[in-house]
């Protein structure tokens, strides 16, 4: 049993929930260690969370986060961890919400603003995009294409989100053997207004209520194949809505993640167990 008296905030991204750890001020210690993230995200057991965030300081950005699936590992990126991050910088007086910012993330710095009340991020420039890839579509599916948005995503256009195998055939997609690091998996159909999108996580393991980069390569994707452009409005599992705007810019595109970020309560973690300590 391991007593930390941490104190944590839990935020919702579209649904897309997330621990976060304030690192500024006090080492982050075991708490990045993959059986206590396991721990921390386990829902039931634990706080539950689809990743743990680490706020750090940083030289050159306003704050830099460092983000852990649920299982423990790394991702470089996620959009909805850091449009999060975003509001939870501007809750605790780091940044003004009037100003411009950027935020330091394993894949790079990202720009972030607030339109409308809500966060959005200028994400870095996307150019590994195919718009067909090696996988054979299943039934229901139409055509399949594959996104490097900070982390590999596939996007599988699909008749109806809702009839799709998202669990089956996302775990089947996920590990397909020409993904050297495996992919999220994101299913898309088009709705009475815009898109709806359905995302397994890779790392979570399971499907998820919302994935912002998984939104953007969506988004990306569905312009490749000429089925929608400049902006486009993704509806989630949660409900919520993920604007992407984008635009292609010498051979790159260039795109920003606009969505929900909400503080749902402060903690403090106090006995963590697992079963490795």
């Amino acid at each position: 049993m391991i007593k930390t008296g941490r104190s944590f905030y839990k935020l919702s991204g579209s649904g897309n929930d997330f621990v976060f750890i304030d690192a500024r001020s006090q080492p982050v210690g075991e708490l990045d260690k993959p059986e206590l993230v396991q721990t921390i995200c386990a829902r039931g057991s634990g706080v539950g969370a689809d990743g743990i965030v680490f706020l750090k300081n940083d030289d050159e950005a306003a704050i830099a986060i460092r983000y852990l699936n649920s299982d423990g590992s790394l991702a470089e990126l996620c959009g909805n961890a850091t449009l999060c991050a975003a509001r939870l910088a501007a809750e605790l007086q780091i940044v003004d919400k009037k100003d411009e910012f950027e935020i330091s993330t394993d894949s790079g710095r990202v720009t972030a603003r607030f339109r409308g009340g809500l966060p959005e991020i200028d994400l870095q420039p996307v150019t590994q995009v195919q718009d067909c890839f090696d996988a054979k579509p299943a039934g229901g599916e139409a055509r399949i294409g594959f996104a490097l948005v900070g982390v590999p995503h596939l996007v599988v256009l699909c008749a109806d989100v809702d009839r799709a195998a998202i669990v089956d055939r996302g775990r089947e997609l996920r590990r397909h053997p020409k993904l050297a690091h495996g992919a999220n998996v994101n299913f898309v159909s088009r709705a009475a207004e815009g898109w709806r999108v359905r995302t397994y996580e890779r790392g979570v393991e399971a499907e998820t209520l919302a994935c912002g980069t998984g939104a953007v390569a969506t988004g990306l994707m569905l312009a490749t194949w000429g089925e929608a452009s400049g902006l486009v409005e993704l509806q989630t599992r949660s409900g919520r809505l993920l604007r992407v705007r984008h635009r292609l810019e010498d051979g790159r595109y260039l795109a920003s993640l606009s969505g929900e970020a909400r503080i749902v309560f402060r903690g403090e973690l106090a006995e963590l167990s697992s079963t490795t300590t």
